[in-house]
């Protein structure tokens, strides 16, 4: 069972380590977001949502009157923008589709500097980039079961956990290493299984799809079945006459009585501009631990309301509150926090149990200071996942800021920047004594997170002495993450250099004996 837990946790750590960790990230996408789109001005007065989809409803007809179906997402106090997609004729755009954000106030399209934002680090999370998000995702799903596996083999491995939960050792090598792995393990247990569990639970029918082949047939039940799971209606045949569209703020004035709430998630059409036209208002995420659709169907043009869907089966409520539980959109500030800070433990639990993969066994080389082919690539590994990820997610912050803002596909630049310099991460880490590459990349993500908010005051107009003044917290959070970030790779920098050197054996002795520490690897 041991073997099972370190196994399972060793062959896709580094997968499962940068899955937790831009996880955790994910939390806070929109304020992220918000973040690396400075040229949009923070939002200082209550939005209402009917008036907001009726502005950016008459927007999206003007720049796309042939859309045959868009989708708006309205904002629910963390977006500064409205995002909104459609899809348009082949013949017209050959990608199928637009998008864009919109000024809330205005309604009118916004010109912002292109990026995915902190929508990066959320899709990464799930399907990785380079990929097809199928093959992306299968692997993600591959990881999370290797995580499961690890959990319940970790538990009954250790027998002591809980005892063990209340003892920590500085300072003593393997054992301090295993000691950290056990606190951060047991702390968040119920929340790494649940995270995980939901986690293949969001994507079940990709993974076991046999059961869902057997039982739907014919294209009505594939219909039943997307009704079930999303709020997005399927559009019909268009009718041969044309006619416009309803008023859009009563449509989402209706929903709001009916649910009691201003809480309005989602509005979208089908056919829009067409007789046949559909409008689905749906409800927002916040306080409800559920993704199930919750949405009323309209007739486009005449605004009578068609259909409710307020319901769905027993299964589909179960996989709509697993599926809530893992996305956590429904918390509100303070779950928001501990969700990040528990989901952030688990990334120093995945970490650890890296770290300490090779601590633990270089005790046993027959000789330390050359060891075998395996153990110098998971070391190496360990490095560029663990310290050389944080520089790769802090340079695609401070390309969002250096890159120019009128480049071409400028968005996917940022993306670049991030795998090459994690790529360099990787080869500094082949290139250099083991000790002196943890030390130099910990040193270089401490600088490069400590020096953001300098940078984000010398390429914008909104530094962190302006955002205090005018309250613009989300300007104010991040400088200061930034900065408390800084300080933890800085100490892990400091401790790693200092043990190192505590540990140097004398000059000229014999040292057959294992440095069992992280920093001891630089004897390699």
């Amino acid at each position: 069972m041991s073997d099972l837990h370190t196994w399972t946790g060793l062959l896709l750590g580094w997968v499962l380590y940068a899955m937790f960790l831009t996880g955790t990230v994910s939390f806070f996408k929109e304020e992220l977001s918000q973040w690396m789109r400075p040229e949009l001005p923070r939002v200082t007065q209550a939005l209402d949502p009917a008036v907001v989809a009726e502005r950016v409803a008459d927007e999206i007809g003007r720049i796309a009157p042939n859309a045959t179906q868009w989708s708006i997402k309205l904002p629910e106090g963390r977006s500064n923008s409205v995002y909104a997609f459609w899809r348009l004729p082949i013949a017209q755009d050959p990608r199928g589709f637009g998008e864009g954000h919109f000024d809330a106030v205005t309604g009118r399209q916004v010109e912002a500097r292109g990026t995915l934002g902190g929508d990066f680090f959320y899709r990464f999370h799930f399907q990785f980039y380079y990929m097809s998000p199928f093959w992306g995702r299968l692997l993600a799903g591959l990881a999370a079961m290797f995580m499961l596996i690890a959990i319940v083999a970790g538990v009954i491995t250790h027998k002591k956990i809980f005892t063990d939960f209340f003892t920590f050792r500085w300072s003593k090598g393997q054992r301090s290493w295993l000691d950290a792995h056990n606190a951060l393990s047991v702390f968040g247990l119920p929340f790494h299984v649940m995270i995980t569990y939901t986690g293949l639970v969001t994507l079940m029918a990709l993974y076991v799809p046999w059961g869902e082949r057997a039982a739907i047939k014919t294209p009505a039940e594939r219909q039943q079945l997307m009704a079930e799971l999303s709020a997005f209606i399927q559009p019909g045949k268009p009718a041969a006459e044309a006619a416009p569209l309803g008023s859009i703020e009563t449509m989402v004035r209706q929903a709001q009585v009916r649910w009691g709430t201003p809480d309005v998630g989602r509005v979208n059409a089908a056919n829009p501009g067409n007789a046949a036209a559909r409008i689905a208002v749906t409800r927002g995420d916040a306080g409800r631990v559920s993704m199930s659709p919750d949405y009323l169907e309209f007739d486009g043009v005449t605004g009578k309301l068609l259909t409710v869907h307020d319901h769905v089966g027993a299964a589909a409520e179960t996989r709509g509150v697993l599926y809530a539980l893992h996305i956590g959109r429904f918390s509100d500030l303070e779950t928001r926090w501990l969700y990040f800070i528990v989901s952030f433990m688990g990334t120093a639990m995945v970490g650890t149990g890296l770290v300490m993969w090779t601590v633990k066994r270089r005790q046993k080389l027959p000789d330390p200071e050359r060891p075998y082919f395996g153990f110098r690539l998971v070391e190496r590994l360990n490095i560029a996942s663990i310290a050389g990820l944080s520089i790769a997610m802090t340079a695609f912050l401070w390309a969002n800021r250096l890159l120019p803002t009128a480049m071409a596909e400028r968005a996917f630049w940022e993306i670049h920047v991030f795998f090459i310099v994690w790529g360099l991460t990787l080869l500094h880490a082949l290139l250099r004594p083991a000790r002196a590459a943890w030390v130099e990349q910990l040193w270089t993500a401490a600088a490069l997170l400590a020096l953001i908010p300098v940078l984000n005051a010398m390429t914008t107009l909104r530094p962190l002495w302006h955002s205090f003044a005018v309250g613009d917290w989300v300007f104010v959070g991040t400088d200061l993450m930034c900065w408390t970030l800084a300080l933890l790779h800085a100490v892990l920098a400091i401790r790693t250099a200092r043990h190192g050197a505590r540990v140097r054996p004398p000059r000229g002795s014999a040292t057959r004996h294992a440095l069992p520490t992280m920093s001891s690897e630089a004897a390699t």
